[in-house]
């Protein structure tokens, strides 16, 4: 989805929040006085894992989330009840009733693609996943739409934040940082939802979780990219290689202004900005990061380093002194170039076109480099992974010297780090877990749509997919932990399933390029949509393409439907003269969406639109279903012509996604070719001839339909194409249309006879189709209703009754072309609902009616009743309407409860808790010293030594705060700083590691000479020369976790800077090495 409507949601001055705080708690507490709702675990585990709460305004989810704003626990335990009934009420009625087939023919050969999918309440492949947000409906998040994801954490715990563009956190100041595609950066207060609770505004502002506090125009095109480097200055990127830096010491006077001096606030530090490109030109020697977009940023923290990227190239800066140290691109080739100094607006002016050409190389599929960068993460062993959009993952050092490279299938879309864990995001929707040396730990399909984002906190690495769902997998995963939580969860499938039904009417006609007067509609679908909730109308021979044929009929149709206030159109499709359409009944239309449409031509060289099919596939209750129109080939003896357009349909319908456009698009320069030489061929034909002009413009029909495939293709870019077939994929498959196969070794007069005395059953043995079904030659695996009504082909229009089979020349004879098939989620057809088959469809028979209602019903009305059924007083085409009503159970998850199971296994389960109690463990070490005292630009050896014997120790040191030393030697209070918090002249060398098992570290604690204070206002700089003679101090804070864990362990070092002499003792404070326990994640908030 492009940009501009991606943060569309980020440019208005509120910040919409979806979620609000959570706990934990047993189904007999109490609601908390703010309304969240609570889930509990036993303390041994509550220190682990914490699943969130969601509350969600724009998004009704797959779950029953919605019903969670409303209801207490007493309600939850009631849902669960209520399932439970359910599951034994199927169990006994499946019990007590023998296993009858359905009055259905089933076709052979459902194997392979043609084999349902398989379903079930946990996935057999991957760990099992928290659904943080569940997959929204692509419908509902128009102007919505996130691509970032960040965890923060602060003294309260870690909070999830998600934007469209870019956003970053500092938790030692409780802010976060979003850019916008207007060029604004904008600054949110994480607030305190324990304070406003108390402030008495626990229901109103605390549900929101961050709070504006102040903007400013950062760049005159969207912030791209932004980070906080170690010395708590915000670096930002833009087009055009736009690179800014605000400085630290601006955003602490901003953050001290009060709520009246905001516009201060926003003109002090928009003010302050320290150009690096105009800087960097200055000194004579550039590169083509001042040319290209900077899309990402990252900063080593270890190294005390800023990375920034382009497509292909990368700069690195030093974070302390801000210089260019080098310039490199994907293969480690040092780049130089000599450029002017150029404005900001001169830049963009000046490299558009080259940049244009750039992106366009970059994205590009037919033998043009591919490698441009999509994730970079710093490893806690100081090293850089960078991924590429060709699979490739390169390894660096954090001097930018390559290490090494490695290939991957898909497209690498994300990264991430924990421990000495490595997450990566692939375009196919799988993640992968590596170790630090790149070796493979585990992988598994995450999301049916690209991850986009990673981001790790509390327990979880959570994932973003490009459809906007957000999950979280534990950070063990994988490990021993998953087989447990895969057959705990799956057990317990009954107290969280949910069963919908639905009644789908699916109707089709081929019209013979005429209009139907409204008693035709309304005998054909109204009489027969009071009690339907989707309606599903393929018409064939419907006009050309582009006439106004097509939006006659949904007119007409809607018309009849009351469309607005009784039902919407989801969606359409026309190829020549085939149209698609699904109408929804308004009651159910916030359960429907991801809507897409296909289609596939089938004429002369499979590129003629004259027979062929369209397609419309959408999710309901959070279940795919695919309805496709077809139009076969004509004539009585081309059976395997008709197959084969089946299986060309079925093969290669893809429909309008980026990562299956590649397929169709690869033919279709060859058939716009094609095309284009047959209309031109055959205009000429029917110059000279007179005729031929209909398949002249099928034809250009054929053309339209390729033109816009190959324009889809262009607009939404090329990538790799799925193994399976996407119909293949989908709960539910219906087939409807003229599919023209006709009757074998019967006359005109005998097919006559036998339908006057209604031996259908005779019939049906001469049916093509049902042979080459039950031969497994087409439509393999799918279902029929058993045929009882007349052939619905060829009639003399308005001639009413049977005496209207065609009686002319040809006497064609009468056969079934029309028809309706179906495949749902069944292997056997006594499979009942469930997670295991989530979608199960029956058709109601006029026998099933006539036993409900205890044999009360005549002939003439058991024909009324029939659900597959034919409109035999409609004349107006050769061909009768047929429509088919089914009655379909959907089974899906209801997450609210399912959540409360995971957490009671958690508390119950003491293998699972055991486990967690060894994975929490952080390996004992020791911290040589408390205290460190620096004059004169001296440095001190900072020792980490690991007591364990086989377990490896990782450590991150930051700073909590700056202070001065007053006059009795004693520091003032601490002031926080940004992110690590490191003041100028200070350099802790390496921040962060990892410590080997009975090994030692050391850690290199110097000062700088950093007295002159260089500001700068509008770009320029401005000396001041200020000798801050007084003494200062600060808080180094020492974090050491195991390698798998959120658990650490907090040592606290003073560091003191003496510039007067005076080595004052320090005021020893207990260093209580607090265990700091990441365990409560108590919001998700959607910058937005």
């Amino acid at each position: 989805m492009d940009d501009q409507n991606d943060d569309s949601l980020l440019s208005g001055p509120n910040l919409h929040c979806y979620s609000e705080k959570f706990a934990f708690r047993s189904d007999s507490d109490e609601d908390s006085a703010d309304g969240s709702r609570k889930f509990s675990f036993d303390d041994a585990s509550s220190n682990y894992q914490k699943t969130p709460r969601i509350f969600d305004r724009f998004y009704n989810s797959s779950s029953s989330d919605d019903e969670e704003d409303d209801a207490s626990s007493s309600s939850n335990y009631q849902r669960r009840l209520d399932y439970m009934l359910q599951f034994l009420d199927r169990k006994l009625s499946s019990s007590s009733s023998p296993d009858q087939p359905l009055p259905e023919f089933a076709a052979s050969g459902g194997v392979g693609i043609f084999k349902p999918p398989v379903r079930g309440p946990v996935h057999p492949n991957r760990p099992v996943s928290l659904e943080i947000r569940p997959h929204p409906l692509r419908e509902t998040q128009v102007g919505r739409f996130l691509r970032r994801l960040l965890c923060v954490n602060d003294a309260n715990g870690p909070q999830l934040a998600a934007a469209a563009l870019c956003v970053v956190g500092d938790g030692g100041n409780r802010v976060v940082w979003s850019g916008h595609k207007d060029g604004k950066i904008m600054c949110w207060k994480m607030l305190d939802f324990s304070s406003e609770k108390m402030n008495g505004r626990g229901n109103g502002v605390s549900r929101n979780g961050f709070e504006e506090v102040f903007s400013w125009q950062a760049h005159r095109g969207p912030v791209l990219s932004m980070v906080v480097s170690s010395y708590g200055d915000i670096w930002s990127g833009s087009e055009g290689g736009a690179m800014k830096i605000w400085p630290w010491e601006a955003i602490e006077k901003s953050l001290s202004l009060t709520t009246g001096e905001r516009h201060m606030a926003s003109l002090l530090i928009e003010r302050s900005y320290i150009d690096l490109r105009s800087q960097v030109s200055q000194n004579g020697a550039c590169s083509n990061i001042f040319t290209s977009d900077v899309k990402y940023m990252l900063s080593d923290h270890s190294g005390a380093k800023v990375w920034a990227a382009s497509y292909q190239s990368f700069s690195l800066w030093d974070a302390r002194t801000r210089e260019l140290l080098k310039v490199f691109n994907i293969d480690g080739q040092i780049e130089n170039m000599s450029l002017d100094s150029l404005t900001e607006d001169e830049m963009r002016m000046r490299f558009v076109s080259a940049d244009a050409v750039r992106r366009a190389a970059a994205k590009g599929a037919f033998g043009d480099d591919n490698r441009q960068t999509e994730a970079l993460v710093a490893t806690v062993d100081g090293m850089i992974w960078i991924g590429c959009a060709n699979g490739l993952l390169v390894q660096w050092d954090g001097n930018g010297n390559r290490y090494g490279s490695q290939y991957h299938s898909s497209a690498v879309q994300s990264l991430c780090t924990f421990g000495s864990r490595i997450w990566v995001g692939y375009m196919s929707g799988t993640v992968q877990v590596l170790d630090l040396n790149g070796d493979l730990l585990g992988q598994w399909v995450a999301h049916s749509s690209p991850v986009i984002d990673l981001a790790v906190g509390a327990g979880y690495v959570f994932t973003l997919a490009n459809h906007g769902g957000i999950r979280g997998w534990s950070i063990t995963s994988p490990g021993p932990l998953d087989n447990i939580f895969r057959a705990e969860l799956a057990g317990k499938e009954f107290l969280y399933t949910r069963l919908e039904n639905l009644k789908i009417l699916a109707g089709t006609w081929s019209v013979g390029e005429g209009r139907a007067a409204p008693d035709s509609l309304i005998s054909w679908l109204g009489s027969a949509a009071a009690d339907i909730d989707i309606i599903v109308v393929g018409l064939q021979e419907m006009g050309l393409e582009g006439s106004s044929a097509g939006q006659w009929w949904l007119d007409m149709i809607g018309k009849m439907l009351n469309e607005g206030s009784t039902f919407s159109r989801v969606g359409s499709r026309q190829l020549a003269g085939l149209l698609i359409s699904v109408w929804v009944r308004n009651n159910i239309r916030g359960h429907v969406g991801d809507v897409d449409v296909a289609a596939v031509p089938c004429g002369l060289g499979r590129a003629i639109g004259n027979k062929g099919a369209v397609g419309l596939r959408m999710r309901v209750y959070g279940r795919v279903m695919c309805f496709v129109n077809c139009h076969f080939a004509a004539h009585l003896e081309a059976v395997n012509r008709r197959n084969a357009d089946f299986d060309h349909v079925y093969r290669t319908m893809f429909f309008s996604r980026p990562s299956n456009i590649l397929n169709a698009a690869a033919g279709m320069v060859l058939h716009f070719f094609l095309c284009c030489l047959l209309a031109c061929s055959l205009l000429l034909l029917s110059l000279v001839y007179g005729s031929s002009l209909p398949l002249v413009l099928s034809v250009a029909a054929g053309v339209s339909s390729a033109v816009q495939i190959l324009r889809t293709t262009s607009a939404m870019g090329v990538y790799p194409v799925e193994g399976m077939p996407e119909l293949s994929e989908a709960d539910m498959v219906v087939f409807l249309g003229d599919f023209n196969y006709r009757l074998d070794g019967i006359s005109y007069d005998e097919a006559r006879d036998f339908v006057s005395q209604r031996c259908f059953d005779w019939l049906r043995e001469r049916d093509q189709l049902q042979a080459e079904m039950k031969a497994g030659n087409v439509f393999q695996g799918m279902w029929e209703a058993i045929i009882k009504f007349p052939p619905t082909y060829k009639f003399e229009k308005h001639q009413p009754g049977l005496a209207g089979y065609d009686s002319g020349e040809k006497k064609r004879i009468p056969a079934w072309c029309d028809r309706i098939l179906y495949r749902d989620s069944r292997s056997a057809s006594a499979s009942t609902c469930s997670l295991d088959c989530p979608v199960v469809a029956s058709i109601l028979h006029a026998d099933d009616l006539q036993s409900a209602v205890g044999g009360e019903l005549e002939y003439e009305e058991l024909d009324t009743f029939d659900r597959y059924e034919a409109s035999m007083d409609v004349t107006d085409s050769d061909h009768k309407p047929v429509r088919c009503i089914f009655s379909v159970e959907v089974a899906r998850v209801d997450e609210s409860i399912r959540r409360q199971e995971f957490g009671e296994i958690i508390r119950s389960n003491e293998k699972i808790k055991r486990l967690l109690e060894e994975v929490a463990k952080v390996p004992e070490a020791i911290v040589s010293t408390n205290n460190i005292i620096l004059q004169n630009q001296d440095s001190s050896i900072l020792r980490i030594t690991n007591k364990c014997k086989k377990d490896r120790a990782l450590y991150e040191i930051s700073c909590e705060g700056l202070s001065t030393i007053k006059e009795d030697g004693q520091a003032s209070d601490h002031r926080p700083r940004g992110s690590f918090g490191f003041p100028r002249w200070l350099e802790v060398n390496p921040a962060a590691g990892i410590v080997e098992a009975d090994q030692i570290a050391e850690i290199s604690i110097r000062h700088e000479k950093y007295e002159t204070l260089e500001e700068f206002v509008d770009g320029v700089p401005q000396n001041f020369w200020c000798e801050d003679a007084r003494d200062k101090e600060v808080i180094l804070v020492v974090k050491l976790r195991g390698s798998c864990t959120m658990e650490a362990q907090c040592h606290r070092v003073r560091v003191r800077y003496s510039i007067t002499g005076k080595l004052t003792p320090m005021n020893r404070r207990a260093d209580n090495s607090d265990q700091v326990h990441a365990n409560l994640l108590r919001a998700l908030i959607f910058i937005g």
